[in-house]
C-alpha cells in the first residue's frame, strides 16, 4: 500500500509534530509533503524522512512572517504534487486537508482542530492589528472560511484528537469523526526518581496570544512564588516586560532531555489556555507532576491529576494555585491515570481505523502495523 503524509509546516516540534511523528513510524516508507519545513528543528524520527515541500520553501526569510501569508495558503497546499497513492493521511490545523488527493486513494483527515482564527478564535489571534487592516482581514477570514468548508469534499473520513474536537467538526464542518487521542510518548517522559518536587511552578509554551502565558505572569507577579517559563516566540519581549516579581524565570527553548527533568521536579505544570487537546499536560503527568489548568477545551480530556481554574485571569489562577497547595497528590501514581494516551494505543487505533476505512488489502497491511508497532 502507497502511503502519502500531509501536514501544514514543519519549523519546529510540537504537539501537532508528534503525531505526525508517530504516523511517520506507523507508515515508515511514506513521503511527507507539507508547505515549507526546517529540516534541523525536527525529531530524528522526521530529519531522516523523504520531504516535499510548497513554493512557499523558497521564500526568503518565511519562517518569521509566514503567519501573514494565511490568504494564500490554499492555494500553496493546493501545488503541491502528491504521487500515485492509496491513502493520504492529512495532519492538519490550517489547510493540509485542503491537499489535492491523486484519483483513487482514501484521504484520512486527522483534525487537530477546524482552523481556530475563522471559527470563533479570531479576536485571539488578531485583536492588536490596526483597525485599518481589519476590513481587509474579515474580506480574506470570509474568503478562506468558504474554502475551508469546500475543501471538505476531498476528506472522505475525519479523525479528532479529542472529544472538544469532534464536536467543533460537527458543528463547522457537519461532519462525523473518529477521536483517537493524540500519543504521548511515555516511554520517554517518565519521572526522574524525584518523589518531594522542588519548589517552583512551570509553564511550557509557544509564546503567541491565545496560550495567555501573560495571565501567568501576572498571577505569579503577585502570588510571590517560582515559575520557569520555558518557550519562545514573536511575544516574547512583552512576556519579558510584564515580569516584575524576580522569582519568575524564562529558560527559552530547552531541550527535550532538560524539558522531563524540569517537568519531574515543578510543584505542577500550569495550563492556561483553551486548547484543542494539549499534550503538554500529558507529558507532565507522565513524569508524575500535576496539573493546574484553565477548565475548558481539551484541558478537561487530559488533564487527569491537578486543578482546574475557571476563569481565564490572573486572580482566578492565583486562587486555584493556593487550592493546589492545600491538596494533596501521590506523584507515584499520576503516570498510570493517563496510560490511555500511550503511543501504542495511538498506532493501534489509527491503524484500525484506517483499516474499517479502506479495502481489504489495505486492512491487511494495516493489521500488520499493528503487530509491527505492538
Amino acid at each position: 500500500m502507497k502511503v502519502v503524509l500531509v501536514h501544514d509546516w514543519l519549523i519546529h516540534m510540537r504537539g501537532g509534530e508528534k503525531v505526525l511523528e508517530a504516523l511517520a513510524e506507523l507508515y515508515p516508507d511514506a513521503p511527507i509533503y507539507t508547505l515549507f519545513f526546517s529540516r534541523e528543528k525536527l525529531s530524528p524520527v522526521l530529519q531522516n524522512r523523504e520531504i516535499h515541500a510548497s513554493f512557499f520553501q523558497r521564500i526568503p526569510g518565511i519562517r518569521s512572517f509566514y503567519r501573514w501569508l494565511l490568504p494564500w495558503m490554499p492555494w500553496a497546499i493546493r501545488s503541491l504534487d502528491l504521487p500515485a497513492s492509496d491513502l493520504v493521511i492529512s495532519t492538519s490545523h490550517c489547510v493540509a486537508k485542503g491537499v489535492r488527493v491523486p484519483r483513487g486513494a482514501v484521504h484520512v483527515s486527522y483534525c487537530h482542530t477546524p482552523m481556530r482564527y475563522l471559527y470563533g478564535f479570531g479576536e485571539e489571534y488578531f485583536g492588536n492589528m490596526p483597525r485599518i487592516l481589519k476590513p481587509f482581514l474579515s474580506a480574506a477570514l470570509s474568503l478562506l472560511r468558504r474554502w475551508d468548508k469546500a475543501s471538505n469534499q476531498s476528506v472522505d473520513c475525519f479523525i479528532a484528537n479529542s472529544e472538544n474536537v469532534r464536536k467543533r467538526i460537527q458543528t463547522c464542518y457537519g461532519r462525523d469523526s473518529e477521536v483517537i487521542h493524540p500519543p504521548v510518548n511515555s516511554r520517554y517522559f517518565t519521572s526522574e526518581g524525584t518523589e518531594a518536587p522542588k519548589d517552583y511552578y512551570l509553564v511550557v509554551s509557544a509564546f503567541v496570544p491565545y496560550k495567555r502565558v501573560d495571565l501567568v505572569i501576572e498571577a505569579f507577579n503577585k502570588l510571590d512564588r517560582p515559575l520557569a517559563v520555558v518557550g519562545h516566540g514573536p511575544l516574547e519581549e512583552t512576556y519579558r516586560a510584564l515580569r516584575k516579581s524576580p522569582r519568575i524565570s524564562f529558560l527559552g527553548a530547552v531541550p527535550d532531555k532538560e524539558l522531563r527533568v524540569l517537568m519531574s521536579e515543578a510543584r505542577a505544570l500550569i495550563f492556561p489556555t483553551e486548547e484543542d487537546f494539549g499534550i503538554v499536560p500529558l507529558e507532565a503527568q507522565a513524569c508524575g507532576t500535576p496539573v493546574i489548568a484553565y477548565g475548558k477545551g481539551g484541558a478537561l480530556e487530559s488533564v487527569k491529576s491537578g486543578v482546574f481554574f475557571e476563569d481565564q485571569t490572573a486572580e482566578s489562577l492565583q486562587r486555584a494555585v493556593l487550592h493546589f497547595e492545600s491538596l494533596h497528590f501521590d506523584r507515584t501514581l499520576i503516570p498510570a491515570k493517563i496510560s490511555q494516551f500511550s503511543k501504542e494505543n495511538f498506532v493501534r487505533r489509527v491503524a484500525e481505523f484506517v483499516a474499517g476505512k479502506t479495502q481489504k488489502g489495505v486492512a491487511g497491511f494495516a493489521q500488520s502495523q499493528i503487530s509491527t508497532a505492538s
